[in-house]
């Protein structure tokens, strides 16, 4: 069954086969959406190239620094010429200098604090502004977020505080995006080993912290990732916005 037939959409933050992004496109696509796909500076065009590849020779692929509002509109007029219209958004776009992931969050200096903020948190705001004209027939938004955003993860530091802003920025645009049915929500995944994730310190401590104390004993799968994507980018979801899902073998859940 092809849930999501006649669909079409745009992912932002592939880095390479690992990424989540790449998780929740390849089970768009299995479930019969076509996707445009954005990179991140020349590094990454390779890598982001070979995999869209894999789903078509006429695929799009184009180049998009969120923190660049000319580059962003470029990108959605590139999707409007090829679709005419778009269905679903995937962000899944964070950055903060390493440094600011080391020691503690009270020595994060401010232009630290404002490149977190802006990459992470305010480009699904410029993103989802470009997005909603082209959302004629409704939409899907779905935004990557972390449990840090709740509680205090040692070394996740300023990533967290903008991945709090990340959810509440969900919320709103939901708010707004509403009577245009355009739902817009987060998924909150446990750790993933991700270019992201190898940032920051301790991580490996972490993913066997996950496995021993969530309730399912075990961290989570991309492909578990990528059909809650699913979900939430079907008519499955029609009710459900602003919401954020733990997709995190329940490790959300635990008190100790």
């Amino acid at each position: 069954m092809s849930l999501l037939a006649g669909k079409t959409g745009i992912v932002f933050g592939v880095a390479n086969k690992r990424s989540i992004a790449w998780a929740i496109a390849q089970a768009w696509h299995e479930s019969g959406a076509r996707l445009a796909f954005t990179y991140q500076g020349e590094r990454l065009r390779e890598n982001v190239e070979e995999l869209a590849s894999t789903f078509g020779p006429d695929t799009l692929i184009a180049p998009c620094d969120v923190t660049r509002d000319e580059e962003i509109d470029k990108v959605f007029a590139a999707a409007a010429d090829k679709f005419g219209a778009l269905d679903l958004m995937l962000h899944s776009v964070a950055f903060a200098p390493r440094e600011a992931l080391e020691g503690q969050f009270v020595n994060t200096s401010r232009e630290a604090f404002r490149i977190a903020h802006d990459v992470s948190a305010y480009s699904l705001v410029a993103l989802a502004r470009r997005a909603a004209p082209l959302m004629t027939r409704g939409g899907s938004i779905v935004a990557m977020s972390y449990y840090g955003a709740e509680k205090v993860v040692p070394h996740y530091n300023v990533m967290g505080v903008a991945k709090a802003a990340l959810e509440a920025s969900t919320r709103y645009l939901a708010y707004d995006l509403g009577p245009k049915k355009i739902r817009v929500n987060c998924i909150s995944a446990g750790p993933m080993n991700t270019l992201a994730a190898r940032g920051i310190a301790g991580f490996g401590d972490m993913l066997k912290h996950y496995e021993a104390h969530a309730p399912l004993k075990r961290n989570v799968l991309p492909t578990e990732l990528g059909a809650t994507g699913v979900f939430l980018a079907s008519d499955g979801a029609a009710a459900i916005t602003g919401q954020v899902l733990y997709v995190d073998c329940g490790y959300q859940i635990m008190g100790m």
